[in-house]
């Protein structure tokens, strides 16, 4: 139960990202019914991805960027975060799945917003 949990907050925050950052997208319709029915799998994929990346890579450049984090007050975090967004938008390119990420600041923005929500949805459903 913890993993649909975490896998649709991760889901709920890309797509809050996808619809208010201009460069990171979900290709295919973009209204209506025909939207959420041709998006929703590979959203929850892209989801997966990120939550994969996210606990498998992070976690070693965080470790290996552990002097840049501290002297940057942590703000490096955004960084790493953002090169998180661009790898799984790579990943899923890779696999054809229709999500892209159009470049660093676009990224930098995804973070932001997928952070955030993560951390409201988290809150919310108290998990």
């Amino acid at each position: 139960m913890r993993f649909i949990g975490w896998l649709l907050s991760n889901a709920v925050a890309l797509a809050v990202a996808a619809w208010l950052i201009d460069g990171i997208k979900f290709t295919g319709p973009t209204q209506g019914m025909e939207e959420v029915k041709h998006k929703l799998l590979p959203l929850l994929g892209v989801a997966l991805i990120l939550g994969i990346v996210s606990a498998l890579v992070k976690p070693v450049l965080t470790i290996l960027s552990l002097p840049v984090v501290i002297l940057t007050l942590g703000l490096f975090l955004l960084v790493i975060n953002a090169a998180m967004l661009l790898l799984t938008g790579w990943l899923a390119g890779k696999l054809g799945i229709g999500f892209e990420v159009t470049g660093f600041w676009p990224a930098v923005g995804g973070a932001i917003v997928i952070t955030i929500v993560e951390w409201f949805v988290d809150k919310v459903f108290d998990q």
